[in-house]
């Protein structure tokens, strides 16, 4: 199989309700070289059988699509992060397997890394083109606080910074050991410390849509601590490297 520009990493827990469709549109929208890694925590899981019937109804490329298993433990932070350390390709996007991400942004996302030399692009829900629409109002707020603060407070280059979909570059993402511990918080440790060191962040517009079928894994007062310790960070270490 030819050497892929980009890894799509897609965490999962039981989303054997939406799995087919998420595969069916980023087949459909991505145009760029890719392969696909759906990462799971227990073979029980849903998605498991349903990603199989999908593979075995369609015609998809041999080593596109691939079940990669969590190495740390349960949990989406340690999906996402098993996911970005088997990923091969030159960029890596974490998007989510629940619908919310639209995967005609991904082409977009490698265009501005690849003309921009960015180690980090975020598909932004609260610039000029973005937009959110449904989920829990307060966690919502928090989420547009925390972005929009640490743009015009920090410095922060972008203005969502919380938004688990993300390119990175992978030689970046070598050079950083991943210290979170819970949650989606290895999104906002990535680009708080991309910030730090100087690197080149950039954005594109993106419309987040909550999901229709299936449960949020979501735990916010529990995670929250989490956040607020990259959060504070990006303004008491800014200037360090």
């Amino acid at each position: 199989m030819a050497e892929k520009l980009l890894s799509i990493v897609l965490p999962v827990y039981n989303e054997g309700e939406n799995i087919r469709e998420a595969l069916t549109r980023l087949l459909a929208k991505v145009k760029t070289s890719c392969e696909i890694l759906i990462v799971y925590d227990f073979e029980e899981d849903t998605t498991l059988p349903a990603l199989a019937s999908f593979l075995a109804e369609n015609m998809v490329e041999e080593g596109k699509i691939k079940k990669v298993r969590n190495a740390y433990g349960r949990g989406v932070l340690y999906a996402i992060k098993t996911g970005l350390e088997q990923a091969q390709s030159k960029y890596v996007v974490v998007s989510m397997a629940d619908l919310c991400d639209p995967p005609e942004v991904i082409d977009e996302m490698v265009k501005k890394a690849e003309e921009k030399n960015c180690d980090i692009v975020c598909a932004s829900r609260y610039m000029k083109g973005g937009s959110q629409k449904g989920g829990p109002f307060f966690k919502g707020l928090l989420s547009r606080c925390a972005g929009l603060s640490l743009h015009f407070f920090a410095g922060v280059p972008v203005h969502d910074v919380t938004n688990s979909f993300k390119l990175y570059r992978k030689s970046f993402l070598s050079e950083n050991v991943i210290e979170s511990t819970g949650g989606f918080e290895l999104g906002l440790e990535l680009t708080v410390k991309a910030f730090l060191q100087g690197r080149k962040i950039a954005e594109v517009p993106t419309s987040w849509v909550d999901r229709v079928a299936g449960k949020s894994n979501f735990k916010l007062f529990k995670w929250l601590p989490k956040y607020l310790k990259w959060y504070f960070l990006a303004f008491t270490g800014k200037g360090k490297k």
